[in-house]
């Protein structure tokens, strides 16, 4: 196929996740490249771009008295073979199995031989890890990977319990995130003082959607073990519902040093005015907010699970412990919150490694390239 510019339709679930951020950023960098960009979803995805040559097509579910729950799959498979016949896409992408990959197999078979598609699945995580293993789900998942042109994961521990788990003999490559951070529009001393860190405090920020994969038991676990009190403070951005976060901080009397915010699309200014993060997630398929902040040049601790020793490197990039572990996890927060050099240079190696590994730079060519020999195959 001659290198012309692709048109691209893109799913994924519009929610706040590393699936639909890593969906969002890419159609971005792709649209920048010259590449035509059709999100399709029941809702704009979170950090949608809005510029040239990207376009929302959204999906209409209807609620019928007839079904029990609203069907969401028919619906996106006419909507995908609808915009893939009227703009003449060259590939689908979708992100995350369920239902996404099986819909896009259904619109395929919808479209005339001229208009047949070609379609990649990225797998993020719960989509093997947890459907994966369900028998209600688990057949489905396989026989869509089958019929995709292409498989990718975020991470070589995806990939591999994408086979162990579903048992797909199809080449699956691994892809890993990537991360391009916007400047940040406000001073960090602004967005300290905003956020009430005074002078001498660190600010330790979390960020996730709260799901029950993210173990913030164990983060607040972790923060009411460290001391002094009066060194820190925690922010979280919260992508689900915090109630049971600051239920759960009142109880361990450390309300004093979180501070919540919900649903933030800039987050650029929390980055750059953070000093460490901190992470507790039980399973990770890559964990981009580790990424997100290794970007700015700001090392963060966690547990060791998944595909996180994949993305930093402990002692050199950020601090990692084996997982549950709350009082190793404390040390490794107050022995950098009392260390500032070593904090500092930290985050100068963690931001050389996502410029090196995790940029558009270093991965969005990869995707070009996928696009281009399923099309031309």
């Amino acid at each position: 196929m001659p290198d012309r510019p692709l048109k691209i339709g893109i799913t994924c679930y519009p929610s706040v996740g590393g699936s639909g951020i890593l969906a969002s950023e890419l159609g971005e960098e792709l649209a920048a490249r010259g590449h035509e960009i059709h999100f399709i979803s029941y809702d704009p995805p979170f950090r949608m771009p809005v510029g040239p040559r990207v376009f929302f097509h959204p999906v209409v579910v209807n609620s019928y008295d007839l079904f029990k729950y609203p069907d969401y799959t028919l619906p996106l498979s006419v909507k995908m073979a609808e915009v893939s016949r009227d703009h003449g896409l060259d590939v689908l992408h979708v992100h995350y199995a369920v239902p996404h990959a099986t819909a896009a197999f259904l619109a395929r078979s919808m479209l005339h031989e001229e208009h047949r598609l070609k379609i990649i699945t990225t797998l993020h995580g719960t989509d093997t890890t947890l459907l994966g293993r369900d028998p209600g789900y688990g057949p489905a998942i396989r026989h869509a990977l089958e019929q995709s042109d292409a498989i990718t994961t975020v991470s070589e521990f995806m990939r591999r319990e994408t086979v162990r788990l579903l048992g797909v003999k199809r080449p699956i490559e691994v892809v890993h995130n990537f991360f391009e951070p916007h400047p940040a529009p406000r001073p960090r001393a602004d967005m300290r003082r905003d956020l009430g860190l005074a002078d001498g405090e660190a600010m330790l920020l979390h960020l996730s959607n709260l799901r029950a994969l993210k173990r913030v038991d164990l983060m607040l676990a972790t923060v009411a073990r460290l001391a002094p009190r009066n060194r820190f403070k925690l922010v979280v951005l919260a992508g689900g519902n915090p109630t049971l976060l600051i239920a759960e901080a009142a109880r361990l009397g450390i309300a004093d040093r979180i501070v919540v915010r919900e649903r933030v699309t800039d987050i650029e200014d929390y980055l750059q005015a953070t000093d460490l993060g901190l992470f507790t997630s039980e399973t990770e398929s890559f964990c981009l907010s580790i990424l997100e902040l290794m970007s700015m040049g700001c090392p963060s601790v966690a547990f060791a699970v998944g595909g996180i020793p994949e993305v930093t490197i402990s002692g050199e990039t950020g601090l990692l412990v084996p997982f549950d572990d709350t009082a190793a996890l404390a040390a490794a927060a107050e022995s950098l919150i009392k260390d500032p050099v070593r904090r500092a240079a930290l985050g100068q190696a963690a931001q050389k490694r996502a410029r090196e590994h995790f940029s558009a730079a270093a991965i969005i060519p990869r995707y070009e390239a996928l696009y281009r020999q399923v099309c031309s195959g």
